[in-house]
């Protein structure tokens, strides 16, 4: 008769699946904090408890149909801690008498071969991996678990969400603290394509709206480039009342503004301009000398 699995390692097993199943399965990340997975936790380490003591029911009158010979091996089995024995079952030697037995009858050069088992810690770690792979797979191919796009989706909201935050609690920014910073061309170049490339084209080249690239500006409100695309942003057009006070509306936020601000900057001073050649629209309103500086 074998001796059992002590309880603390099918519970320490069954939890660590357990969390490995909501880990792969479950939408919400912080399911540590639910109630329902501490009840799952609960109930099945109670059952566990009820198995275990139906084994040692079931071990009890096992025990009693043994010679005395068997009961005494038995018992000295049971003694030995478990994880010993593992650790026995997975490293220790054979004998040379326990080698005869397993010893195939062919040779080459003096050299034996033995029918050794394979180790029990390799046989487990092989049916663990047989059995993750197949868990993996199937989160993977029925849940959103290990999916770059839905990782890069949760990111995103969460980085949107912190911006927000942020948003709530930054101080404002308007026409007198608005500033230029190259470090926001980029970003002020995606918004510039969200709210502004319907009417300016791509690069600020011109279409509906005037050209940004060149030197001709209808609204002139400002000494300063940077000041005067924030003045726009902010009160709209008294010329064209297509272009809208974005941020008057609450379309855009003064930090947006600033950024499409100095993205608008860049094209204007610090590229080429996009000429009638090159499809972009032709001059219009005044040609003006911008103050030097950027704020």
């Amino acid at each position: 008769m074998k001796t059992r699995t002590p309880i603390s390692v099918h519970i320490a097993v069954t939890i660590g699946l357990t969390i490995l199943a909501f880990e792969m399965f479950a939408q919400d990340t912080a399911y540590f904090s639910s109630p329902f997975f501490w009840g799952l936790i609960l109930i099945t380490i109670i059952l566990l408890f009820i198995m275990n003591s139906i084994g040692d029911l079931v071990e009890n009158e096992s025990f009693k149909k043994l010679s005395d010979e068997e009961k005494v091996k038995f018992l000295e089995e049971k003694n030995t801690p478990y994880y010993l024995k593992l650790w026995n079952s997975a490293f220790k030697k054979q004998s040379a008498t326990e080698e005869k037995d397993i010893l195939i009858d062919h040779g080459f050069d003096g050299i034996t071969e033995l029918d050794n088992s394979l180790p029990k810690w390799w046989i487990g770690l092989f049916y663990f991996g047989c059995i993750f792979c197949a868990v993996y797979l199937t989160a993977f191919a029925f849940t959103d678990y290990a999916h770059p796009e839905a990782e890069l989706t949760v990111e995103t909201k969460k980085m949107l969400a912190s911006i927000e935050d942020y948003e709530k609690t930054a101080p404002q920014i308007n026409l007198e603290s608005a500033k230029y910073s190259a470090d926001n061309i980029a970003e002020g170049q995606e918004l510039f394509k969200t709210n502004c490339v319907t009417c300016h084209g791509d690069g600020g080249k011109g279409g509906i709206g005037p050209n940004l690239t060149d030197t001709h500006w209808i609204n002139i409100k400002e000494k300063s480039l940077f000041k005067n695309v924030f003045w726009m942003l902010e009160n709209g057009s008294p010329n064209n009342p297509t272009m809208r006070p974005f941020i008057k509306e609450g379309t855009i936020t003064g930090r947006d503004a600033e950024k499409i601000a100095a993205y608008v900057y860049h094209i204007n001073q610090e590229t080429a301009p996009i000429t009638q050649a090159q499809g972009g629209a032709a001059p219009q309103g005044e040609k003006v000398t911008w103050e030097n500086g950027n704020n």
